[in-house]
């Protein structure tokens, strides 16, 4: 398995924003991707602090998304998001999904 994990600012008052935005409309496009599993999202409640952890069968997988639909989704969420987001990837060592 591999992870994507990816840090980014929230800006002021757009935490629902940011939610529906994703329900609605990121997590249908990342369902249709190929070797997508899961997605966890993770918010400081003392500040803008955000992460957002895909789950994907492989790293092919995960490059595929980043290259082909991962533009589209910082588009989406560029008017809730603070400056650039950082991404970094990982194998996954262990799970108990």
């Amino acid at each position: 398995m591999f992870a994507r994990n990816i840090s980014f600012q929230l800006k002021s008052n757009t935490l629902s924003d940011y939610t529906r935005t994703f329900e609605n409309q990121i997590l249908p496009l990342l369902r249709k991707q190929k070797g997508f599993k899961e997605e966890i999202t993770l918010c400081n409640p003392g500040s803008h602090d955000a992460i957002a952890i895909s789950l994907w069968e492989n790293k092919a997988n995960a490059d595929a998304y980043n290259t082909n639909v991962y533009p589209e989704v910082l588009k989406t969420l560029a008017k809730m998001i603070d400056g650039t987001p950082k991404v970094q990837t990982f194998e996954a060592v262990t799970s108990t999904f």
